[in-house]
C-alpha cells in the first residue's frame, strides 16, 4: 500500500506547504454525522443526526451541555468531542466561580481553538478530528462557531458539517437572511428542514435526529423526542397540502391562459408551491 512520506508526524511539512495529519483530522469530521446549528437575535438552535453503527447499536450522544447558557454539537470523532466538552464545561465551571458571571462564548471559543490548535504543533500529539458547532447566548447578544480541528474559529449566522452537508448548506444560503427575526419556532423548524436535506430521501423521524434550544430565558436543553415528532409532522402536513395546490393550481393556470392573456404566469404556481423554501 502507498504510504505518503509526508504523513508520519503532525509538525512535518510536505513540500507544497500542507500538514497532512491536519488534514486527515478535518476529513474526520467530514465523514462523521451531520451537525447544523442556526441562530437568530435571541435563540440558538443546533440539530443532528443519530446514526448508529449496527442495527443492535444504539447511536453515540453528539448534542452537549456546556452550561446554562452554552451547548455544543459535534461532527467526527465522538470520543474527542466529548473530551473537549469536558474541558468546555470546566473552563466555564471555573470563570464563574471566580468572576460571578458566565463566561463569554467568544472567550471560550478562543481558548477552545487555542488548546486545538496546540496538537497541530507537537510533535507526540495528535489534531483532534472532531468539529464543533458552539451555539451560545451572552450579553452581546446569540452566537453561532465552528471550531475546526486546525484551530481555526468562524462565526456564522448557519451552519452545517458533516456527512452530506453540503444539501444542508444549500437550504441555509437560500433562508439565511431571514434567520435574525425568526422566532423560536420557525428556527427550529428550519434546523429540522435542513437535517432532512442530509438524509437522502430517508423519512426524517424523531429517533434519528437531535434538537437541542438555548435563548433569552431559555437554558440551553435537548427537546424530548415527542415534541420534535410533533414540530416535524406539523411541517411535513403542510409541506403535503401545498403540493397538491401547486399542481391543481397550475393546471388552472394553463387552462385559463387563452382567456387571461397571461402567459408568463402559467409556470409561477407550480414552482413556487414546490420550492422547498415554502415547506
Amino acid at each position: 500500500m502507498f504510504r505518503n512520506q509526508y504523513d508520519t508526524d503532525v509538525t512535518t511539512w510536505s513540500p507544497a506547504g500542507r500538514l497532512f495529519q491536519v488534514e486527515y483530522a478535518m476529513e474526520a469530521v467530514k465523514q462523521g454525522s451531520a451537525a447544523i446549528g442556526l441562530r437568530s437575535k435571541t435563540h440558538v438552535v443546533l440539530a443532528c443526526v443519530n446514526k448508529a453503527n449496527s442495527e443492535l447499536s444504539s447511536h453515540q450522544k453528539k448534542i452537549f451541555h456546556v452550561a446554562d447558557h452554552i451547548g455544543v454539537a459535534i461532527a467526527g470523532l465522538t470520543a474527542d468531542g466529548r473530551v473537549l466538552s469536558r474541558y468546555m464545561r470546566s473552563e466555564c465551571i471555573n470563570y464563574n466561580y471566580t468572576y460571578e458571571s458566565p463566561l463569554p462564548v467568544g472567550r471560550l471559543v478562543v481558548q477552545l481553538a487555542d488548546k486545538a490548535q496546540v496538537c497541530t504543533q507537537r510533535s507526540w500529539k495528535r489534531p483532534y478530528g472532531v468539529g464543533l458547532l458552539v451555539g451560545g447566548l451572552d450579553e452581546s447578544g446569540a452566537h453561532l462557531y465552528y471550531n475546526c480541528p486546525s484551530g481555526n474559529y468562524f462565526e456564522y449566522q448557519a451552519f452545517a458539517i458533516g456527512s452530506r452537508s453540503q444539501a444542508a448548506k444549500t437550504y441555509l444560503e437560500r433562508r439565511f437572511e431571514s434567520f435574525k427575526d425568526s422566532s423560536r419556532d420557525d428556527l427550529i423548524k428550519d434546523a429540522l428542514i435542513a437535517t432532512r436535506e442530509t438524509l437522502q430521501g430517508e423519512k426524517l423521524r424523531s429517533s434519528i435526529c437531535t434538537i437541542a434550544v438555548v435563548g433569552a430565558g431559555e437554558p440551553f436543553h435537548i427537546l424530548d423526542q415527542d415534541t420534535v415528532q410533533k414540530l416535524i409532522d406539523a411541517f411535513e402536513i403542510v409541506a403535503e397540502e401545498d403540493v397538491p395546490a401547486a399542481e391543481s393550481g397550475g393546471a388552472d393556470d394553463q387552462s385559463a391562459a387563452p382567456e387571461e392573456g397571461a402567459p408568463a404566469d402559467q409556470g409561477t404556481a407550480p414552482d413556487e408551491g414546490a420550492a422547498p423554501m415554502d415547506i
